[in-house]
């Protein structure tokens, strides 16, 4: 049978062997799975805005009305809704990288506001 001191001893090098292990994973798994994590959430935001349909629909006329005019109105609607849903992913973009680098910098951010806090 152990005794108490078995056991404290037993958790405190566990808790110290977290505490070692968290950088590892924080910049090694952890990170993967927040790469994993932005990429699905851009693959979904693809799907949402329907980017390629609309460019692959670009020429082809709105209400299937052939004529001139309708044609000319639905290629500039669209070229307009291309541009727009390509800058609003081209700003998702921007986020989702911008939130990967604030992923790797948080750590560095707390142990600095704890190094001069001491």
């Amino acid at each position: 049978m152990h005794s108490l001191h078995f056991y404290i001893a037993i958790s405190i090098f566990d808790f110290l062997k977290e505490i070692l292990y968290f950088p590892i994973w924080w910049y090694t798994k952890g990170s993967l799975n927040v790469i994993k994590f932005l990429l699905i959430f851009l693959k979904n935001a693809g799907k949402y805005f329907a980017l390629l349909v609309w460019i692959k629909n670009i020429f082809k006329p709105m209400y299937s009305q052939y004529d001139i005019a309708s044609m000319i109105i639905s290629f500039f609607i669209r070229s307009f809704q291309i541009m727009l849903r390509s800058a609003i992913m081209l700003f998702l973009v921007f986020l989702s990288c911008v939130a990967f680098l604030a992923w790797l910098a948080i750590p560095a951010v707390i142990g600095t506001g704890i190094f001069f806090q001491l």
